[in-house]
C-alpha cells in the first residue's frame, strides 16, 4: 500500500554541527531507491509500506550501529489508491493559490 511519511532521523550527542551525521542518513534514504525529498527539518519517503519502513531502519542503525545516540520523528499518510501524493498534495494547493507546480518546475503568477 502506497505510504508517504516525514521523517527525522537525527544524531543527538555533543557539539553544535552534527551535519555528516546527518548527511550518512540521507545518503541511506537516497540509496533505497525511493521516491524522497528533503527539506531543512525532514525528509519525505515514499513508496510501499514495508519499503519505506525498511528504509527509516536502515538510515536509523547507520548511526545507532555506530554507538551513536538517535532521535526519530515520524510521521505517515496512509492512503489506499493513491500514487505520487509527495508532489500531488503540493500541485493542488498550488493549483489555488497560484504557486509553482511541482511536476514541471513552472512557477505560478508573477
Amino acid at each position: 500500500m502506497n505510504t508517504l511519511i516525514a521523517v527525522a532521523i537525527a544524531p543527538v550527542g555533543a557539539g553544535d554541527e552534527l551535519v555528516p551525521e546527518v548527511a550518512r542518513v540521507i545518503d541511506v534514504i537516497r540509496a533505497s531507491g525511493l521516491k524522497n525529498r528533503t527539506s531543512s527539518m525532514f525528509t519525505e519517503i515514499e513508496g510501499e509500506w514495508d519499503a519505506v519502513m525498511q528504509a527509516v531502519k536502515d538510515a536509523t542503525m547507520v548511526l545507532a550501529e555506530a554507538g551513536i545516540r538517535t532521535e526519530v520523528v515520524l510521521k505517515a499518510d496512509v492512503r489506499p489508491g493513491f500514487s505520487d501524493m509527495m508532489t500531488a498534495k503540493v500541485a493542488k494547493v498550488n493549483a489555488i493559490i497560484g504557486g509553482p507546480d511541482p511536476k514541471s518546475g513552472k512557477g505560478g503568477p508573477a
